[in-house]
């Protein structure tokens, strides 16, 4: 029995992890910093205050954190007012599954550009919570943001339903004891552990149909 269903918005709904990478990717080499091969994977759930402490302290980058969040977020901003990059079909599965459950989203999106994102897509109303990692402790791979949505909707974790892409996203998701739907970009594929930890992986969030909620053990 399913509750609710809880979304991720980047690279779920927005096509926003490319456009992550190719920010942050700027922004370290022209400030000093040096991009390591596995770094867009781990800053993949990280929260603003975790991204933006690791481009600073780790790859190098000669500026604050706090610097580091308001530069990144204001370039991510600027490309959003410019197009939205929405993964198409995205929005009519949400409303699809929103006339059946409860939704909620849980995003390692700063909360500025979680607004911005629902309102372009027209889908702020849709969502009875939408949390930011920036509101919790921790951000994915640890289940923080998952636990307090379920907790805002006053529902089970156990009894709700993750739509997630990334590998610390399923994760954060499956630590916090819900049942996980993967549609994983094709340029970020799932770790082993994370498609272990997947109650199913769909090729793409179009296949997510309500179906698919109601089949889940």
């Amino acid at each position: 029995m399913t509750d609710a269903v809880i979304f991720d918005l980047d690279g779920v709904i927005v096509d926003s992890e490319p456009v992550w990478e190719e920010v942050r990717r700027r922004y370290v080499a022209e400030h000093g910093g040096t991009w390591q091969p596995d770094s867009q994977r781990r800053l993949m759930g990280m929260s603003t205050r975790e991204w933006a402490r690791y481009l600073s302290a780790e790859l190098g980058v000669d500026r604050t954190p706090e610097q580091v969040a308001a530069d990144v977020i204001d370039e991510m901003a600027r490309r959003y007012a410019e197009r939205l990059p929405l993964i198409p079909g995205a929005d009519e599965v949400v409303r699809r599954i929103a006339a059946g459950w409860t939704l909620g989203l849980a995003s390692s999106s700063p909360t500025r550009l979680i607004d911005a994102a629902l309102a372009a897509t027209g889908l702020a109303e849709v969502f009875a919570v939408t949390l930011s990692t920036e509101r919790v402790e921790r951000g994915k791979p640890a289940p923080d943001v998952y636990v307090a949505v379920a907790r805002r909707l006053a529902a089970d974790p156990v009894r709700c339903v993750a739509v997630e892409d990334s590998s610390n996203g399923v994760r954060s998701a499956a630590a916090a004891g819900m049942r996980v739907v993967a549609v994983p970009h094709e340029a970020y594929p799932l770790d082993p552990d994370a498609a272990e930890k997947a109650t199913i992986v769909l090729p793409g969030v179009t296949e997510l149909t309500e179906e698919t909620i109601r089949s889940l053990p």
